[in-house]
């Protein structure tokens, strides 16, 4: 199996809430945001770049605290993507230092329709496809030490 490699970033507020996204087009998706590690990117480096394409966010408006992974998903039914089966990500969890002015999912390539702030106990499982799901539990019991 090949797996791109992709970051994943965590945002908490100092109320201790995550920031979670919605997918363009796909009311009631809510996610991280994340993205893919271009060739000659640190893991780090990829982490900031998607974090300024997808929601606006720059490098001063978040202190990053851990990072854990790899963490693995396919696609699904054998389908592949620019030549990956699935993603290989690392998630990073970062202290969001800016108000939410800051943040803007209207971007020159939008991925997301609106961002909200929930506590990491009110995130739902089913606001992901299933491809996604066993990374989020397993993500969510290693950061917080919860059952999703």
């Amino acid at each position: 199996m090949k797996y791109r490699e992709n970051v994943a970033a965590i945002l908490r507020n100092p109320r201790g809430e995550i920031l979670i996204c919605e997918r363009l087009g796909m009311p009631g998706a809510w996610q991280f945001p994340q993205g893919g590690v271009d060739r000659g990117e640190t893991w780090e480096e990829a982490l900031l770049r998607e974090l300024r394409e997808e929601i606006g966010v720059q490098p001063k408006h978040i202190r990053i605290v851990e990072s854990k992974g790899p963490y693995y998903y396919l696609f699904g039914n054998g389908r592949t993507k620019k030549g990956y089966h699935g993603k290989e990500q690392l998630y990073f969890l970062a202290v969001f230092l800016g108000s939410d002015s800051h943040i803007d999912v209207n971007t020159k390539h939008p991925e997301f329709q609106a961002f909200r702030w929930v506590a990491p106990s009110d995130f739902e499982i089913g606001w992901l496809p299933e491809m996604k799901q066993a990374v989020y539990r397993r993500v969510f019991n290693d950061f917080f030490g919860l059952k999703i």
